[in-house]
């Protein structure tokens, strides 16, 4: 590709490279640069790509895109912006593989990942579509699954990505839409033909500082779209509705074009009758917990913005499953149910709570932690949490990383003070789950929350393998044993 061509639509301050020199790549890595490659600095938060144009040239790389002179003779062009850029450039190199599809996005703090697979279900479902998806627990490639790192990946593997669903013969692509992503412009240059908004609710404040600039990063998403479906009940949903400059479906409990009525809620899901524009439908999906049934309507308008009547929507929901890590049951061998959920928001951990609450025949228990090396300010908001609405509280290690798991665990039983309920201190996890499972009562419900899909603990820089499935079966096989 020429470089005229990879700069079309970048903002470009000075231009010091031939308009015709061939570029073979993109790269933002030193380290990945191959010959004829454009290397593009970014100013990291850890380290300054413009330290590391000598590597890429060193490397063979065509010219460097970057915010300053490089400091070595090499055709480059100076940029506002490099990581814009990146996107960019990264759009075109792919020959903009997103225009090729009709692409919806799901942003919000909780319910992106289910909302992602129920959609994907749909439109296979009922369009006949060969779908791709970009998500928390991975890609998938119509049937073929991929393994992430991010939710959303960078913008050059990105396009790479979405260039490789284009041409295995996806029609759409349904992908989550993270702030980080939408501040760092992993996702600049794509147009969406459906925007759906969950909700927003305190996480990531170690990145955004505070809820209103967390809101204004989601909210960089609607001028993206073409159509939006947003949830009037959040909090923040005037705040959205005020960023969209298209059309949009505003769903509710209470109120809004589409809307739930007779909600009932059990153990294997839930029930109601969904509203719109004159027409009811009676819907069941088989997840349980009253934030299912708002993961049903984004889902619901999301088709019906895609032109799925309202039927074609209740019967694909009525089939659709669950994600792994989200409300997953695990088999037990008695009396008591272990479910193992995502929830690492004090939102989140309200609502698998809250929702089992209505369900659990025994105790509640809630086994939880905190992520190292993140928002501090919400360790102790999940403690006054979990001691509200669980009848037991096992307080525990989620991926400490470089910070001391005991002192993450002090800030946590700071929000618990004077709440009175029973709970139990055991920094290692595994230790953690087996002490849960052995003081089980008949009963019980317990929810290990916090990490999901997760098959693995970061202790320090190190990611240790650490799947909570494998954890259980191995407690109940000794137990087994022992009998």
């Amino acid at each position: 590709m020429k470089l005229v061509e990879l700069l079309r639509d970048v903002e470009v301050l000075e231009n010091h490279a031939p308009a015709e020199l061939e570029i073979s790549d993109v790269a933002y890595d030193s380290r990945a640069v191959t010959p004829g490659a454009a290397f593009t600095a970014i100013r990291g938060f850890e380290s300054d790509g413009h330290k590391y144009i000598p590597q890429a040239a060193g490397k063979g790389a065509a010219c460097v895109v970057c915010e300053e002179k490089p400091g070595v003779e090499l055709p480059y062009v100076i940029v506002r912006d490099s990581r814009l850029a990146l996107a960019i450039m990264s759009r075109n190199f792919f020959h903009d593989p997103a225009g090729e599809m009709v692409m919806i996005g799901v942003t919000g703090t909780n319910g992106k990942t289910t909302t992602t697979y129920l959609v994907k279900h749909l439109l296979e479902q009922k369009l006949g579509a060969k779908v791709g998806l970009i998500g928390t627990n991975g890609n998938m490639i119509g049937g073929e699954f991929l393994h992430t790192e991010r939710t959303t990946p960078e913008s050059r593997e990105l396009q790479q990505l979405l260039r490789e669903m284009a041409d295995a013969g996806c029609t759409h692509a349904v992908m989550e839409v993270s702030s980080h992503s939408l501040v760092l412009h992993r996702v600049a240059g794509l147009r969406f033909a459906v925007g759906i908004f969950t909700n927003l609710t305190q996480d990531h404040l170690d990145f955004h500082k505070t809820m209103e600039n967390y809101a204004e990063a989601k909210a960089m998403f609607f001028p993206m779209c073409g159509r939006a479906v947003i949830n009037a009940d959040d909090a923040w949903s005037g705040f959205m509705l005020g960023r969209c400059k298209c059309p949009a479906i505003t769903f509710s409990e209470r109120e809004g074009d589409l809307k739930a009525s007779n909600i009932a809620l059990s153990s294997s899901g839930v029930e109601f009758d969904a509203e719109y524009a004159g027409a009811r439908e009676h819907v069941r999906l088989g997840i349980p917990g009253l934030f299912s049934v708002y993961n049903a309507l984004g889902v619901i308008g999301c088709g019906l913005s895609l032109g799925v009547s309202l039927a074609g929507c209740a019967d694909s929901l009525a089939s659709g499953r669950g994600v792994k890590g989200r409300v997953e049951v695990v088999p037990t061998d008695g009396d008591y149910t272990i479910l193992i959920d995502y929830a690492h928001t004090p939102d989140a951990l309200e609502n698998v709570l809250k929702s089992m609450r209505a369900v659990a025949r025994g105790r509640l228990v809630a086994l939880f932690g905190c992520g190292g090396d993140r928002d501090r300010g919400k360790r102790p908001i999940m403690g006054r949490i979990a001691a509200e609405n669980a009848d037991f509280v096992v307080v525990t290690s989620d991926n400490p990383r470089t910070e001391r798991p005991e002192a993450i665990i002090e800030d946590i039983l700071s929000g618990m003070e004077g709440a009175g309920t029973p709970y139990k201190v055991i920094c290692g996890r595994p230790e953690a789950i087996e002490w849960a499972i052995e003081h089980h009562e008949p009963g019980d419900v317990i929810v290990l929350a916090g990490k999901g899909h997760e098959d693995y603990q970061i202790v320090g820089h190190e990611k240790r393998h650490m799947d909570e499935r494998e954890i259980v079966a191995e407690i109940l096989e000794k137990r087994k044993r022992d009998r």
